[in-house]
């Protein structure tokens, strides 16, 4: 088994909801830090107001100073956030939609058509001839709402159906508040088979959650039929302000331990991984929570 693709989210989405502020020279050692480790593909930042995610007002100053090395992207929200993000020659984008009426419309005070028509101007305008550009589209909790309760797999396809017309490069398909079983990753995933085919996997990235503790039962189950695209945040930083409850993001520490004891290379050195957060931990005030993570610093310190 190889070809397993990690993106890093957690200078994003791992940051975006902590109040506590983390100040640029932090998050520009975290991602350093993930780059050394060898992580090549990482979600720096977000283009949104200031008003709105405060933890990541300093965008414009974060993206020029970022390390050589990986693929960055950013999130943008609409227009706005694009021309911001245009400015500084942001290649890579993400759009964010969701699989519930209710969730769309608490987090971005619109309906899953009106996100999909905005997009449309958003990646029209991103697109260019003369400059590379690659674009992301996220389905957030595409098997539960923390308002609608369980997803029909349907109302998935219908989103991604409308996301590929976009011209979108991938989509990454998301468990929001981290309820999800394998069993419900197998019957999305088989039913994302069915209706675009094969073809789709590499254009298709799960996002776990692990509230529950099922991110990584729930990753297996995707690697067994055949996808091969990751999000994960390390230190499993991260959560959703409009999911009540709602843990961190699956753990990349945890998902590189896995992937290697399966013997599947990532290339990234999980000790290096490891202390990728200890100073974003620090700023919050927490103590490390993954479980590979907490194994890594142990056999580090007493080695």
């Amino acid at each position: 088994m190889s070809g397993v693709r990690i993106v890093e989210v957690g200078p994003r989405d791992g940051l975006q909801n902590e109040s506590a502020l983390i100040p640029l020279d932090v998050k520009l050692r975290f991602v350093r830090s993930l780059a050394d480790a060898g992580l090549k593909e990482i979600e720096a930042t977000s283009f949104v107001s200031p008003k709105w995610v405060p933890q990541l007002g300093d965008a414009a100053e974060l993206w020029p100073k970022l390390p050589e090395g990986p693929l960055y992207s950013a999130l943008v929200p609409n227009l706005k956030g694009l021309e911001r993000a245009l400015d500084l020659d942001v290649q890579r984008i993400a759009v964010f939609t969701a699989a519930s009426e209710s969730f769309t419309k608490a987090n971005v005070n619109m309906t899953i058509a009106e996100t999909i028509d905005q997009f449309r101007l958003v990646i029209a305008r991103f697109r260019h001839p003369c400059r590379p550009n690659w674009a992301r589209g996220y389905v957030s909790t595409a098997f539960e709402c923390p308002y609608e309760g369980r997803i029909n797999p349907k109302k998935v396809l219908e989103v991604c159906e409308a996301l590929i017309g976009l011209g979108v490069d991938e989509i990454s398909i998301g468990d929001t508040i981290g309820v999800a079983s394998p069993a419900e990753v197998r019957v999305l995933g088989r039913e994302i088979l069915a209706a675009f085919g094969n073809q789709i996997i590499p254009k298709i990235t799960w996002h776990f959650h692990d509230t529950w503790g099922t991110g990584l039962a729930n990753l297996s189950a995707a690697l067994d039929l055949g996808f091969r695209s990751f999000d994960s945040s390390a230190g499993g930083l991260g959560g959703c302000p409009y999911a009540p409850g709602a843990g961190g993001n699956l753990a990349t520490e945890d998902v590189i331990y896995l992937l290697e004891r399966t013997g599947i290379s990532t290339g990234v050195d999980l000790d290096s991984l490891s202390r990728a957060t200890e100073e974003v931990l620090a700023c919050v005030g927490r103590s490390p929570a993954a479980k590979s993570q907490i194994a890594s610093l142990g056999r580090s310190s007493v080695g």
